[in-house]
């Protein structure tokens, strides 16, 4: 495998989750060192070329001001962020409660901000920054009971495009990638009689995404990308 991440430091939140794993994967395959993060514990140890970050807790800003001093000690620079921690609930309006709207929103929305703000500092230093967001599909229309869920994935692409107009003049990208069903085990369980094969993998939305914190997207910045598969 081509070796077009060499040399670059790539941090990514909810690392333990199926696509966190399977981009961490992908990613050192293509030579990254990773700064692994996450709220649980991860079982890999720290090394020369992966920094292990576990019990961060995005929704603290204190917490993400001590992942930039962690980073920054240890590679003494970051090249690309991936926004990979977020929630999912399905709850409707009648019969539900107002307090998953907070959730998601804390869930998706503010965990990327905390972690974008207080890694911009390493980022600019790079001559190639990158951020990229996992939005969803449903950013742009919502389904029943996908209210919460749908409306603080929309926040999440409408932050992307704020914060690449922001930094259009300086060196980072910032996009998201809008998915539509993961193929995950959570997601077979709870819909078996789905068409699963229609469904993206892991691994297909991880491909995009190495594309995006590459080098070679440096004209690509402020847009979602829909990676639906055959939907």
């Amino acid at each position: 495998m081509t070796q077009s991440l060499s040399r670059r430091v790539v941090a990514i939140t909810g690392a333990l989750g199926n696509l966190g794993e399977t981009l961490a994967d992908m990613a050192a395959a293509q030579g990254a060192d990773l700064v692994l993060i996450d709220q649980a514990t991860i079982g890999l140890p720290t090394s020369h070329n992966r920094l292990v970050l576990s019990g961060v807790d995005l929704a603290s800003l204190a917490d993400c001001q001590d992942v930039a001093r962690q980073i920054n000690r240890y590679f003494g620079r970051l090249d690309a962020l991936v926004n990979g921690a977020g929630g999912y609930a399905w709850e409707p309006l009648l019969g539900g409660t107002i307090d998953a709207w907070d959730r998601l929103y804390t869930l998706n929305l503010r965990t990327a901000l905390n972690a974008s703000k207080t890694l911009l500092p390493l980022l600019l230093q790079s001559s190639a920054g990158r951020i990229v967001n996992i939005g969803a599909s449903m950013a742009a229309k919502a389904g029943l009971g996908m209210g919460a869920y749908a409306a603080s994935k929309s926040s999440v692409l409408r932050l992307t495009e704020s914060l690449a107009e922001e930094l259009k003049d300086m060196s980072i990208t910032v996009n998201a990638v809008l998915p539509s069903i993961l193929d995950t085990p959570q997601n077979r369980e709870a819909m078996p009689d789905a068409e699963h094969q229609r469904w993206v993998t892991p691994a297909q939305l991880a491909a995009v995404i190495l594309f995006l914190i590459s080098e070679q997207a440096s004209a690509v910045t402020g847009t979602g990308i829909p990676v639906i598969g055959r939907m």
